[in-house]
């Protein structure tokens, strides 16, 4: 039976393809019970990898299953045919997702950015207090409803974080997620905090909604990596962004996974409250990348050989300064890349 006689048996008429892998597919499709479209996710186990299935797959299906926030995705039904095919039913993002609006529409005006931004770190934060982590952060698995409201999509690398005896969370090994979206310590192939992790790809997101580009240039992950682990952020000369904007990037954007923020930081930053009156502080600098540039990898190669490199010299004046009283804010360098 053919994908589209099995989901009529289930009450969907299925429409047009939204996206295709070597393993997997999304349709939408019209649901005669709910009486709107919807997107349906079509697994094909005889093609998947074996990790996949062994792995993966059971996270997502079992994370699907629990997690319920208005800034997530919904799952109305998951089922499995005999043939070997998983059909995961969910909420469609009617508006596609904020990559492309973002290309489209170019930079967001801080005050919408902090909307959707605000939206997103509220479904962060429902995962996190539920010991759930997404892995996988990026515009393009941040789906907009007709409202144009984030909802947070694709747990195909999330998993539920293990805790030892002591209640501390046991590092990951395995290293996924887009490169572009990394943090340093997941490109250097190191063991990682997943919820810091996740705040990292936090921060890039934020950037490339206030600056229509990426931070870091992606095709060369070694000069990418050097760059932020000496915490170099740049922001681009057409862009007057407020104080407060940049130092909440620079502090997810932080290499020390020690020092840089978790989710409650985030949203209590001074950025995300509603602003009185945003003030620019003139600085300008450079982006890396534009968005059409950018490619986006489904899993990340890590450079076995990359070590953690010694605290980076300018963290240490900013530290000394923090010590005599003298620096309120970050030190955005600027500089070419």
């Amino acid at each position: 039976m053919d994908d589209a006689a099995v989901l009529k048996k289930r009450g969907y008429v299925m429409g047009g393809n939204l996206g295709e892998g070597s393993y997997a597919k999304v349709k939408s499709a019209f649901s005669e019970r709910l009486k709107f479209d919807v997107a349906v996710k079509i697994i094909d186990r005889k093609k998947a990898p074996s990790d996949f299935l062994e792995r993966f797959l059971p996270r997502e299906i079992d994370i699907l299953a629990r997690v319920n926030h208005r800034s997530i995705i919904k799952t109305y039904e998951i089922f499995e045919t005999s043939d070997g095919k998983v059909y995961i039913v969910m909420e469609l993002g009617a508006q596609g997702d904020l990559l492309e609006f973002i290309k489209t529409k170019g930079a967001l005006p801080e005050d919408i950015a902090r909307k959707m931004f605000r939206q997103l770190c509220g479904a962060i934060k429902y995962c996190h207090d539920n010991d759930i982590v997404h892995r996988d952060l990026k515009c393009e698995n941040l789906l907009l409803d007709r409202e144009y409201r984030i909802k947070l999509s694709d747990f195909g690398f999330s998993k539920r974080v293990v805790r030892d005896e002591e209640g501390k969370i046991i590092l990951s090994k395995t290293f996924c997620g887009s490169a572009a979206y990394a943090a340093p310590e997941v490109l250097q192939g190191i063991p990682y905090e997943p919820k810091i992790y996740d705040i990292w790809s936090l921060g890039v997101i934020l950037y490339i909604m206030v600056c229509g580009s990426m931070p870091y240039d992606d095709s060369n992950i070694r000069k990418m990596l050097r760059l932020q682990k000496e915490h170099r952020v740049h922001f681009p000369k057409s862009k007057i962004l407020t104080v407060e904007l940049k130092d909440l990037i620079y502090r997810m954007l932080q290499p020390d996974v020690g020092r840089r923020l978790r989710i409650e930081d985030v949203l209590t930053h001074m950025w995300m409250q509603p602003p009185a009156k945003p003030r620019a502080d003139g600085k300008e600098g450079e982006c890396s990348r534009t968005l059409t540039e950018h490619r986006t990898a489904s899993r990340i190669d890590p450079e076995p050989e990359a070590k953690p490199g010694p605290s980076p010299a300018h963290v240490e004046r900013e530290e000394a300064a923090a010590e005599k009283g003298k620096r309120d804010e970050p030190d955005f360098e600027v500089t070419d890349l």
